[in-house]
């Protein structure tokens, strides 16, 4: 078997998104009929285009190559790149989305679940969490700003049947403007904290005392803030608490050993190379590595097999299409050291469910892994259409 062509899509802005998001894509075609669909996952914010860029770059090194060849065809793309060796995120997602593909490929090739092709799985169903609540929970979202919004989504999450719920205390202020540097690069005033506490009460009150509560900051604060917030918030028993401050392998260190809360990171790291500072110093208790941008399900794999020597738990980073969830699915539950998985806001908007031709969400908190051969999930004629396309052959 032979790739031959690829389609590198880029896709048009959705008006009806509260941020900025514009999903890259590519459909890889072989020799055979068979073909598989991958993601850059660099679609919101600033970055996109860059990621389209990588991909229109890297296409044309796989043509003629044997799609099931995917580690050969990973290393060569590393090594021909010049800027993957210590690269980031750009070089990476673009990497990643062809990963995605081939792995795609091997499994409707083979007629089996890319699960199956990592070695089977432990588990049937997936544990997830109703992500980023402090934009509300549902379809239609807007700005939480007092403590009882923050309760009000929980408690529709919890209604859903999620046991776990993950905010963002701090990206809007009571008038409703957002946050910014001046606000959380600084020790924090006690009137600040006395609004991240109350905020944080009124969601525990809605999930009850049985419920888990995962504490998102989105590498903002700096190491001073982190650590005043965590130490607030410890009394309210938090699972975990994501992205304290900006990644870096000292200062994580440092936090975790002025919080009594297990501390997460991973959307900003990328490859093993960068994520095994953060295992031998024992800072990171959960890693969130986004397979859509650290190189797709290769690496992500070799990642999640390190973090397991290290005991350390695994809950993928995932806020792109349906097709990065069910990827996601696929590897969460092909690993012993999987904890939880991200269900983000983003993907109960209308937008994103018209860009796969399956719709995976959960039922009363819980996923049930794709059995559809590849990675169960493919782009719809929406998405191949409302888009930006280039074919590389």
């Amino acid at each position: 078997m032979k790739i031959t062509k690829v389609d590198v899509m880029l896709s048009h802005v959705d008006p009806s998104m509260l941020v900025h998001f514009r999903p890259i894509l590519c459909r890889i075609y072989t020799d055979e009929g068979i073909y598989g669909d991958g993601e850059a996952a660099i679609a919101y914010s600033a970055g996109a285009p860059a990621a389209f860029g990588m991909l229109k770059d890297l296409a044309p090194l796989i043509i003629g190559m044997d799609p099931m060849d995917n580690e050969v065809i990973w290393d060569k793309l590393y090594q021909k790149t010049f800027w993957a060796r210590n690269g980031g995120h750009i070089v990476f997602s673009g990497l990643a989305a062809i990963d995605m593909a081939l792995w795609d490929i091997k499994g409707k090739a083979l007629d089996l679940p890319v699960y199956r092709l990592l070695g089977g799985k432990f588990r049937s169903e997936i544990r997830a969490y109703a992500s980023q609540l402090q934009s509300g929970w549902g379809a239609h979202r807007g700005k939480c700003r007092e403590p009882q919004e923050y309760g009000e989504a929980a408690l529709k999450a919890r209604e859903e049947g999620y046991d776990c719920v993950k905010y963002d205390f701090f990206s809007y202020a009571p008038d409703g403007r957002e946050y910014h540097g001046e606000d959380y690069n600084r020790i924090l005033s006690p009137a600040t904290l006395r609004m991240l506490e109350a905020r944080t009460a009124a969601v525990r009150e809605a999930m009850g005392p049985d419920g888990d509560i995962i504490v998102e900051s989105h590498a903002r604060p700096n190491a001073n803030a982190a650590i005043q917030i965590g130490q607030a918030l410890e009394k309210y028993g938090i699972y975990y608490y994501e992205e304290p401050n900006t990644p870096t392998p000292k200062m994580t260190k440092y936090i975790s050993e002025h919080v009594n809360i297990p501390l997460a990171s991973g959307e900003r790291i990328v490859t093993r190379w960068q994520y095994a500072p953060y295992f031998e110093n024992n800072s990171l208790r959960v890693i969130q590595p986004d397979m859509g941008n650290c190189g797709g399900i290769t690496e992500t794999k070799k990642i999640c097999d390190m973090a397991f020597i290290y005991d350390v738990n695994v809950q993928l980073h995932v806020c792109a299409s349906p097709l990065s969830t069910a990827a996601a699915l696929q590897l969460e539950a092909a690993i012993p050291n999987f904890l939880i998985h991200e269900h983000h806001v983003n993907a109960l908007s209308d937008f994103m469910r018209r860009l796969c031709i399956h719709e995976y969400q959960p039922v009363n908190g819980k996923f049930t892994v794709p059995e559809l051969p590849g990675l169960g999930n493919e782009f719809s004629e929406y998405a191949l259409t409302h888009c930006e396309k280039v074919t590389i052959q």
